[in-house]
């Protein structure tokens, strides 16, 4: 009876465990994100959305990912953020737009490729030197990092609707 009680004990705070656990980048850890406007800081209102996909390559260390969206206009820039969710925070590695990366697709589509440690940018206001991908790694495991796809029309003033959001119009914490 008592061992009975003793694995009844066990087996539900393993669940529980499970259940409150951060994810854990192990080898081949991966991670994704929902993209939509209703997780930038503060709230945008547009049609958008898109999908994060990573998967941290430990031999390296490098993170592999694909970014699609959709439903977008006039994408200039996406990237990873270090920020908790409804905070912002600064850029720590492009996806696209910047850096070594390939241009956004203005109106949606996929991009893929691979951050290695040349590629994280920061911030280093927030305790990611460049360079410093094993933080970024870390930050990601944490939950505390997003991605978000920036747009802009190039015409005065910003944030006048969807595709003229330069501070970002859809985000997803990554987890």
């Amino acid at each position: 009876m008592r061992a009975r009680i003793l694995l009844g004990a066990i087996v539900s705070l393993a669940v529980i465990g499970l259940l409150v656990a951060p994810s854990v980048a192990t080898p081949g850890g991966t991670f994704k994100a929902t993209l939509i406007g209703y997780e930038e800081v503060p709230a945008v209102s547009t049609e958008a959305s898109g999908t994060f996909r990573a998967k941290v390559d430990p031999a390296g260390p490098t993170i592999e990912y694909e970014l699609s969206y959709s439903d977008i206009q006039n994408a200039f820039a996406a990237h990873i953020h270090l920020g908790q969710t409804a905070a912002n925070g600064g850029v720590s590695a492009f996806l696209c737009g910047g850096g070594d990366k390939p241009a956004c697709p203005p109106t949606g589509g996929t991009v893929s490729g691979s951050i290695d440690a040349a590629d994280v940018i920061g911030p280093a206001s927030q305790g990611i030197a460049p360079g410093e991908i094993q933080e970024l790694i870390d930050a990601m495991v944490a939950g505390v990092t997003y991605a978000n796809v920036h747009t802009n029309d190039n015409v005065a003033p910003p944030n006048t609707g969807p595709g003229d959001f330069p501070g970002g119009e859809i985000r997803g914490q990554i987890r």
